[in-house]
Formats: structure tokens, C-alpha cells, sequence
């Protein structure tokens, strides 16, 4: 479990592909202060088990499901990831609940700036716009952020200065594609849900939020 706080910016310093998979060498800092083999890290916002260590850099392994869901495909020699270590119990929680499970990818399509911060406008796959919501939680890149307008299959976040300073987010061009992570609590009560919306579709022909639920849980 992780919070969406960047610790550190690695750099990917070596990439071995394994078939359909990969091997990543990352060279990091603050982040292998205490690693461990079978410890968590969150690349990109990318949950990976650490595998080996050396003093200056650490292995993970991506297997085929985590290339398919991610951004992970488009990982190059001397890329820059945002990383972050998992949680532990008792810290604060200074973001949102992250699993570092990726759901989708999503592309950047407008960033405006602003006097101080900044406005990112990302467009997701329709299917997830269920799980998107003013002032709700969104994880972009491990990057625990607030939703602060969404349309029907787009969103927009505001970036501080520090953010964008101390993440790879100042390297984000229009078109760049990003991983995604939707609240967990927003994805269990989707599933929760789903018996139920698809029987008032069903009864009524109809997709009205309105027409969603037809009994209490």
C-alpha cells in the first residue's frame, strides 16, 4: 500500500527483456536507505517487488499483465521514474490509499498554466468515467492528486509548484501517456453496484443514474 508521495526520482539505468517481460535496473537514493529483497516500490505508480539491490540502484521484474496495463512499454535507458516505498503502518497518510495497481493509461491532453500552479486535463478509456469525481482521489504516475473537474470520459487536476518540481510530471508533454489508478473505494462500490445497475437496464431500457439502483444494498 502506498499514500501517492513521491520520495525520489529514479532513473531507469538498464532494461533486460525476459520475452515478454523485463527486467529494470533503477538507480535511486532516498529509496534504498532500508530496501530489502521482497520489499515494495512503486514505479511510476507501478507496484514492483525489489529483487536485488546494490548500493546505488535496485531490480524489479515486469511481467507481461503489468506491460499490457501500463505505461511500462515505453520505458527507455536513462528515463526518470517517480518511486516511492510502501507505507508503513502508524505514518501519515498524506495523500489517498494507492495500491500501485494500475487500471489503465491515460493521455495528457491540455496543460494551462496558471499564476502559480498548473491545470492538467487527462482523457481516459470511457469504460472507467464511473470512477471519476469532482474533488474525488486520483493517482497519476504515483501521484496522489484531487480530481477538480471531470467530464464524461476526461479530467482535470491542479498541480502546486512543489508537485510539479519534485515529481516527473515538469517532464509531461501534450500526448504523453500516463498510468492511472481510480480510488479503491470507488472501485468497490462500482462492483457493488454493478448487479443492480445492470437489472434496472435491463427493466428499463434505460442508463440514467437515476434508474441505477432499484434496491438498498
Amino acid at each position: 500500500m502506498f499514500t501517492g508521495l513521491i520520495e525520489e526520482i529514479g532513473k531507469i539505468r538498464a532494461i533486460k527483456p525476459l520475452g515478454g517481460a523485463m527486467r529494470i535496473t533503477v538507480s535511486a537514493d532516498n529509496v534504498l536507505e532500508d530496501i530489502k529483497v521482497d520489499d515494495s516500490v512503486a514505479l511510476n505508480g507501478v507496484c514492483q517487488t525489489v529483487i536485488a539491490h546494490t548500493a546505488d540502484s535496485f531490480d524489479v521484474e515486469a511481467v507481461e499483465e503489468t506491460i499490457r496495463k501500463t505505461t511500462f512499454a515505453s520505458f527507455r535507458v536513462g528515463m526518470n521514474l517517480n518511486l516511492e516505498r510502501a507505507a508503513k503502518l502508524g505514518d501519515r497518510l498524506g495523500g489517498h490509499l494507492v495500491q500501485g495497481h494500475v487500471d489503465c493509461p491515460g493521455r495528457l491532453i491540455n496543460i494551462r498554466n496558471e499564476s502559480t500552479g498548473k491545470l492538467l486535463t487527462i482523457k481516459i478509456p470511457a469504460e472507467f468515467a464511473g470512477l471519476i469525481v469532482p474533488r474525488g482521489s486520483i493517482c497519476i504516475n504515483g501521484i496522489s492528486l484531487t480530481i477538480s473537474d471531470c467530464e464524461t470520459d476526461m479530467f482535470t487536476v491542479a498541480v502546486i509548484p512543489h508537485t510539479w518540481k519534485m515529481t516527473t510530471l515538469a517532464e509531461a508533454r501534450t500526448g504523453s501517456e500516463v498510468n492511472l489508478e481510480f480510488d479503491i473505494i470507488g472501485k468497490y462500490v462500482q462492483r457493488l453496484n454493478d448487479p443492480y445497475i445492470k437489472n434496472a437496464q435491463t427493466k428499463t431500457g434505460g442508463s440514467g443514474l437515476d434508474k441505477y439502483i432499484t434496491q438498498p444494498l
